[in-house]
């Protein structure tokens, strides 16, 4: 039951933080957070990863909604495992995540993304995450680790 509320708890704290981005910030505009360690941007990213699929965002909801479904069957196998308490959370991490991120695909047509990085590199300085992004790249390490369990 605590790896649900993991997963709940990422998707809701993540639908919250896109909601107030949605009404306070214009896109592309940046503020400065933690002494300028991290920027807080309003992004529509269409497509996946990077804007990869930006022209076919039909076809990623769709994929992104069958992983969260696929990830979901497996989520719900493990309950009856015992031990793997990292391989647990790291789904639900990644859950979390790929919840918040496929329901604005759903219903915005979009993911919301808001926060970047002050790197000198600009290309890089371009990419904006989500909390959501965060969740579900520490949730597959975690699972990768988790395997090893015993």
């Amino acid at each position: 039951m605590r790896y649900a509320l993991i997963s709940v708890g990422v998707f809701l704290t993540d639908l919250f933080i896109k909601n107030g981005i949605e009404k306070q910030k214009t896109e592309g505009e940046t503020e400065e957070l933690m002494g300028g360690r991290l920027l807080l941007r309003k992004y529509h990213n269409k497509g996946a990863v990077l804007d990869l699929g930006e022209k076919k965002s039909g076809l990623i909801c769709l994929f992104s909604l069958l992983l969260t479904i696929a990830m979901t069957v497996v989520f719900v196998c493990t309950f009856s495992m015992k031990g793997s308490r990292l391989l647990k959370s790291g789904l639900a991490l990644l859950l979390g995540g790929a919840y918040s991120n496929t329901y604005d695909r759903l219903t915005r047509h979009y993911v919301v993304d808001y926060v970047s990085f002050p790197v000198k590199n600009e290309k890089l300085r371009r990419i904006v995450f989500n909390i959501s992004d965060f969740c579900i790249m520490i949730g597959a390490l975690c699972m990768v680790l988790g395997s090893f369990e015993k």
